[in-house]
Formats: structure tokens, C-alpha cells, sequence
């Protein structure tokens, strides 16, 4: 599998967007994290920020919905222009019908578990999705730190289907992303690490080698 760098852009600078995506280029994709103050007690942005940003960069676009009712705005980010679109099992949704939906939109359905919810609750819809989503913090802020204790999750997801990929969100950094890729993670989703980095790109191609090792 390809190890991928995917920042959040949840820890830039959103006065200078366009700027702070241009700092990144070497990504592989680029997280959206959209929370809606209900399903997590924070609140981002919207699908019209993502079709703006969408103007200027032309890596894919990683939008992990943090919202209670995903399935009555995966349309609007579709068209936005999310690439990949993630949501929650834990959220009000209908699991199997968000996922159709995506699909028919013509956009790849990832699905997320927070650190507490079992990872058997997506196994179920494996065949369908191009990614799982395994949370390594509290969904909601940034800066937490790295959960170790989640890495069997990863495991299993990696031995019931070697191919689709495992992302993890959450305290990854250059130490961490070695951790997650040995449990057969290889999308790592980095905000702080990657943004706070005096050259983030040069970052974003460290935590791949480190990956890599």
C-alpha cells in the first residue's frame, strides 16, 4: 500500500488559505474536517469554503464530515468537490444508504470510527469503501494526543481486507506515524505537525519516509 500524507487544514491559518495550501503541496490529499457543533462541539465550515479552495488546489480533496446528518449533505459537498467523502458510523445517518449515495455521486465513501465505537461496526462495508477512517483522538479539536491504544483496530481492519486504505486521525506526528503504519495504517491525517512546522512540506515528506521505514 501507498503511504499518504493527507494534512488538516483544521490547524492552518484560515485567514490565508490559499497561502497555507500552497505551503503543502507535496500532500497527497488534503483533510476538510467539517463539524456541525452537534455530532462534535466544534464548528468549521461548509460546503462552499471547500468549493473555493477547490479553485486554487488540485490535490484530492479528503472531507471528513464530523456532522449528525451526513447523508443530507453529502450532495452539496460532492458538488463542492470532495474527492473522498467520510463520515460516521456514530452519526444519525443510515450507514448503507450514506454510503450508496456517495457512490452514486461518483465520489469514494470512507467511513470513521471514533476512538470508543468497535471497528466490527464497519466491517460490514468493507467491499464498498475505498477508506476507513480509524479516529487515534476525540473527534471535535485539534492538538490532542496520539491514542495508542486503538492500533488493534487498525489491525483488524488490515487483516479482513489488505487493499483499501486505513487512515488515522489524531496525534500524528514524525514518532506516531511509525506506530500507525506498522498497525498497517497509510493515510495519515497531520494538522499540527504539519502546520506548525517551519517548512511544512518538508515535513510532509519526513512523515512519509518515516511511514516508509
Amino acid at each position: 500500500m501507498k503511504n499518504m500524507i493527507s494534512p488538516s487544514i483544521l490547524a492552518s491559518d484560515y485567514a490565508n488559505l490559499e497561502s497555507e495550501l500552497k505551503r503543502i503541496n507535496h500532500s497527497d490529499l488534503i483533510h476538510i474536517d467539517v463539524m456541525d457543533g452537534h455530532f462534535v462541539p466544534n464548528i468549521t465550515i461548509g460546503a462552499p469554503v471547500v468549493k473555493a479552495l477547490k479553485r486554487v488546489c488540485d490535490i484530492p480533496f479528503d472531507v471528513h464530515l464530523m456532522i449528525s446528518n451526513p447523508i443530507d449533505y453529502v450532495e452539496d459537498f460532492a458538488e463542492a468537490g470532495a474527492d473522498i467523502i467520510c463520515f460516521h458510523t456514530e452519526s444519525s445517518s443510515d450507514t448503507a444508504q450514506t454510503i450508496d449515495k456517495i457512490l452514486s455521486l461518483g465520489k469514494k465513501a470512507a467511513l470513521a470510527v471514533k476512538p470508543n465505537t468497535g471497528i466490527d461496526e464497519v466491517l460490514p462495508f468493507l467491499d464498498k469503501l475505498s477508506m476507513v477512517l480509524v479516529m487515534t483522538v476525540e473527534p471535535g479539536f485539534g492538538g490532542q494526543s496520539f491514542m495508542h491504544e486503538v492500533m488493534p483496530k487498525i489491525e483488524k481492519i488490515r487483516e479482513k481486507n489488505r487493499d483499501i486504505d486505513v487512515e488515522v486521525d489524531g496525534g500524528i506526528n514524525e514518532e506516531t506515524v511509525k506506530i500507525a503504519a506498522k498497525a498497517g495504517a497509510n493515510v495519515f491525517v497531520a494538522g499540527s505537525a504539519v502546520f506548525k512546522a517551519e517548512t511544512p512540506n518538508e515535513m510532509i515528506d519526513k512523515l512519509r519516509t518515516n511511514a516508509d521505514l
